[in-house]
């Protein structure tokens, strides 16, 4: 991506994370508040992820599931009706409400609305070298193309008698070829784009995304996507 590019992006970036922060303000305060009380009483979950140039930095989450989750049931992998997500996290998920505190980490310039997932250390080993290469050639984001696909990824987990082994033979390599995709086809555009394909994914999940795509990798038979 060109200086030019890069800079509007980051325009873009500070306007509407900026622009969020006011209007949500009363919501994510309100949120923090019965943080404290409901569940284990955190408020935010902080997990190392790795970034921009493979620099590692704490990513930023409402806190969703028990704090021991990491060590417990799939690790890094949330399943569907997974058991560590407390009551009150279901929704704060399926809405995306949880991803929300991550406007910091936009706002600090860890991260960008669009772009790769920040992965775990762990799923990052998941991915070849030249993978780890390019994805870490951009700025990870709080949305983004692999992240719109599998936006329900644990519905493609769910049953699976080995969640691990499946992430890293089937949806690993898929989403490998989609971050490709936005890399070599980064643009304003296109940015803007996913940013829309994401809010109106959040109100009408059954979006069938793939008519937005040009020439998008075609994805495995155990994919339905």
């Amino acid at each position: 991506m060109t200086k030019c590019k890069a800079l509007i992006i980051r325009v873009l970036d500070l306007f509407i994370c900026v622009t969020l922060l006011i209007v949500l303000s009363p919501m994510l305060v309100f949120i923090s508040i019965l943080q404290l009380f409901l569940g284990e009483g955190e408020i935010f979950y902080k997990q190392i992820r790795v970034g921009r140039d493979g620099n590692e930095f704490y990513l930023l989450k409402f806190a969703t599931m028990l704090k021991d989750s990491p060590n417990i049931g799939a690790g890094d992998i949330t399943v569907k009706s997974d058991p560590r997500v407390l009551k009150h996290g279901k929704l704060l998920r399926k809405t995306k409400i949880n991803e929300l505190p991550q406007l910091i980490n936009i706002l600090s310039g860890e991260m960008s609305f669009v772009g790769p997932r920040p992965l775990t250390v762990k799923n990052f080993s998941f991915y070849s070298i030249a993978e780890k290469k390019y994805i870490i050639n951009m700025k990870p984001g709080l949305t983004g193309i692999g992240s719109l696909f599998f936006r329900d990824e644990e519905k493609f987990l769910y049953g699976n008698e080995n969640p691990e082994q499946f992430y890293q033979t089937s949806i690993v390599p898929y989403k490998a070829l989609l971050e490709r995709y936005y890399f070599q086809n980064q643009s304003v555009s296109l940015y803007l784009r996913i940013f829309v394909l994401t809010i109106l994914s959040v109100m009408f999940p059954q979006l069938r995304l793939n008519k937005y795509f040009k020439d998008i990798p075609t994805p495995p038979p155990e994919l339905d996507i």
